[in-house]
């Protein structure tokens, strides 16, 4: 792993296909694949290893209470995991 401290981390997720409004507080990307925000480590997992068709990535929105690293996991709302495919809205991936 190597992180990279991105002064201008808006103009790469721009690039990545990352919208404003699936922006998360971290930006990953693990062959290839865009992982944004505090996704869970399972659902990474998951991911990776099913590489759904014509997905670039998962995102999770904003920095959700009960998320990884966002206090006690399941602590918050329900939150959403999302695919992201090159064509297409975000749908479901996962949800806790």
């Amino acid at each position: 792993v190597t992180v990279v401290e991105d002064e201008a981390l808006a103009a790469r997720r721009t690039n990545l296909g990352i919208t404003e409004d699936l922006a998360g507080c971290h930006t990953a990307v693990a062959e290839g694949l865009i992982l944004e925000g505090h996704v869970p480590p399972a659902d990474v997992l998951r991911f990776l290893r099913e590489r759904p068709a014509d997905a670039i990535g998962l995102a999770v929105p904003g920095m959700p209470t009960g998320s990884p690293g966002m206090g006690p996991e399941g602590s918050g709302p329900a939150y959403e995991v999302l695919l992201l495919r090159k064509n297409g809205a975000p749908e479901t991936y996962a949800r806790h």
